[in-house]
This record gives C-alpha cells, sequence and structure tokens, in this order.
C-alpha cells in the first residue's frame, strides 16, 4: 500500500495551514515522501504521485512558516513591541 504517500501528501497539506505547527508537519512530510520513494523503487508500488505533492506541499509550508517567522522577528525587531 501507499499509506507513507498520503500522509505526506496530508502533512503537507497541514503545513500550508497551520500556523508554526506547519514547520513540524512539513518536515514529517518530506521524511515520508522520501522514504515512500526510496521504497518505491525497489517495490514498484503505485502512489509516486501523491508522494511527489506531498513533497511539493511540505516544502510550500515549509517557506510559507519561515518567512511568517522572519516576518514576526522583523516586526518585533523594527517597531519595537518590547519598550525599555
Amino acid at each position: 500500500m501507499y499509506q507513507k504517500a498520503v500522509t505526506s501528501l496530508v502533512l503537507g497539506i497541514m503545513s500550508i495551514f497551520l500556523p508554526l505547527a506547519g514547520l513540524i508537519t512539513g518536515i514529517i512530510g518530506i521524511v515520508m515522501a522520501n522514504a515512500f520513494l526510496r521504497s518505491e523503487e525497489e517495490e514498484k508500488e503505485s502512489g509516486r504521485h501523491f508522494a511527489t505533492a506531498g513533497k511539493i506541499c511540505s516544502i510550500i509550508g515549509i517557506c510559507i512558516q519561515v518567512s511568517v517567522l522572519l516576518m514576526l522577528a522583523a516586526g518585533f525587531y523594527l517597531f519595537g513591541f518590547f519598550h525599555s
């Protein structure tokens, strides 16, 4: 079965929409997709498209989450929410 491929797709989609936790789900999604793609080459399983889509969604989700974290850090730094 291709449960790892579907799991990577679900985690990749979740990484796009979950704030801050999406970083963790994105990393796990990439790991699951890579694990499936390695095992798929040996066993000729179907589901390569799910794994590829999961990997792409995970990468997009990680990029979104990192950019949000950088914008938050820049906002705290530039606008000085912590007055001294």
